[in-house]
């Protein structure tokens, strides 16, 4: 992984040493949350380390004593790793003997480093690939591992697993993002070269700035770098089960973008529609039936 904080050539040893000074468990505030262990048999801890452009990554770990798998679980644009419907993925796996990780990249909204309006579905990526770069040298790291993301973590993810099939086991793209194109086709109809019509744009909504000026730079060029990744293209790398959740009134992802990229997966392959559920879920009813939805894959396949 070219131009990671720290290089995977090391040996295990120096590389712990290297993570150990950049690092160093160390938080924004200059520590790391001490272990709290919940209900379920797992440990949680909170941390910080850098991705490849020094930038820090908030993580939450969530142990669990009777390991029985490992998931990655990733926000979307302007999203956050407490999100109510990530917190309820997490808890259904956690409840399948998982240990999950979750964390805020750089460029959101959450604990993570920079500014909303710098976000870019490369540098999501990118560190999704350097949190999991980081976690091949902690105690409780196996493979294959489990992804599940939400709208631009979804594509995230499945590029991930596109690259490295034999690595994932599980792959849960949630209201995912297809592909730029595709984005760019359900958006066009916005003229990104009037800040207040994008200001209006749900995935916009979550810039705190009353810049005109940076909400339209967002929008511009979150589309022109998102018009670089197309999951069909090699959507037949995806030979792990994949389970596609969406809502049948997502005003930011389509419905048919999600049935497109059903159809041409390979088996085996489940697609949930959750009735009257938006974009992002946030009723109880909806986060009620994603976890059911969750419980019931996971038990079949994991």
């Amino acid at each position: 992984m070219d131009g990671l904080a720290y290089s995977m050539e090391r040996s295990h040893s120096g590389l712990v040493r290297s993570l150990g000074k950049r690092v160093g468990c160390q938080s924004s505030r200059g520590f790391k949350s001490p272990l709290l262990r919940s209900k379920n048999h797992s440990m949680r801890e909170k941390l910080f380390i850098r991705n490849r452009k020094k930038k820090n990554l908030s993580i939450i770990v969530e142990k669990h004593k009777k390991q029985n798998g490992l998931v990655f679980i990733m926000h979307g644009l302007g999203g956050f790793k407490e999100q109510g419907h990530l917190q309820i993925v997490a808890d259904a796996f956690r409840q399948k003997n998982f240990t999950v990780v979750r964390f805020d990249v750089a460029n959101s909204v959450g604990e993570g480093e920079g500014c909303l309006e710098n976000a870019r579905a490369t540098n999501y990526y990118q560190d999704l690939e350097d949190v999991i770069a980081w976690s091949k040298i902690q105690s409780w790291y196996q493979e294959p591992f489990a992804l599940a993301g939400h709208s631009l973590g979804g594509i995230c993810i499945s590029m991930y697993a596109q690259k490295n099939p034999k690595k994932v086991s599980l792959l849960a793209p949630i209201s995912t993002v297809v592909s730029g194109k595709l984005v760019y086709e359900s958006h066009k109809k916005y003229d990104f070269d009037d800040p207040n019509v994008c200001r209006k744009i749900s995935w916009l909504k979550g810039l705190k700035t009353t810049d005109t000026k940076k909400i339209k730079k967002l929008a511009q060029a979150f589309i022109r770098d998102c018009m670089k990744y197309n999951l069909l293209k090699e959507v037949s790398k995806l030979t792990m089960p994949v389970l596609l959740v969406a809502g049948d009134r997502d005003g930011t992802i389509p419905r048919d973008h999600i049935e497109i990229l059903y159809q041409a997966l390979p088996e085996p392959k489940e697609l949930c529609i959750i009735k009257n559920a938006p974009h992002t879920f946030r009723s109880k009813k909806h986060l009620r039936e994603l976890k059911k939805i969750f419980l019931g894959w996971i038990e079949k396949y994991a």
